[in-house]
């Protein structure tokens, strides 16, 4: 095997070992309150079904729109998979985490995903999160891709 087919075959397996490392990426998170109209498309009129737009939409109670909601993209440079979401929320009137926890299945590429806290889940449109952490989690539970808020953790040498 000549030199540079070693340097090709070397460099492509350090590449495919880096992005088994880093397969999934949570790229942005953005919160906020959504009103259940947000979600109507003019289709729904026509056929009663809620019509996504290729989004992924999960919420605390799938009855019902209204409610805080956490806008992710999620990038998978991976085979399509499924796995969890989770979400630790403190809110406004809980001082310790609320978790939960949804079942995931991740495209191969990005995915838009809605998750919302919906009903009795986060009735207060005028309230915001105090902090929050999201993680995409394996099947060993181990956490695949992170992110959260700012007051999640005490900044480091604090």
């Amino acid at each position: 095997m000549s030199f540079r087919a070693q340097l090709s075959f070397l460099l492509c397996t350090l590449l495919a070992v880096s992005a088994l490392a880093s397969d999934l990426k949570i790229v942005r998170v953005f919160t906020g309150w959504r009103e259940a109209a947000a979600f109507k498309r003019i289709s729904e009129y026509f056929d009663g079904k809620e019509n996504t737009g290729g989004e992924l939409v999960l919420r605390t109670h799938s009855d019902e729109r209204a409610g805080c909601y956490f806008l992710l993209r999620v990038a998978n440079l991976g085979a399509a998979t499924t796995t969890k979401l989770q979400l630790q929320i403190i809110t406004p009137a809980f001082a310790k985490p609320i978790v939960y926890t949804f079942p995931v299945e991740l495209k191969s590429c990005d995915t838009v995903i809605n998750l919302g806290l919906t009903g009795a889940d986060w009735p207060d449109k005028k309230a915001n999160p105090v902090a929050w952490k999201i993680d995409l989690l394996g099947a060993d539970g181990k956490s695949l891709a992170s992110n959260a808020s700012y007051l999640w953790e005490k900044p480091a040498g604090n």
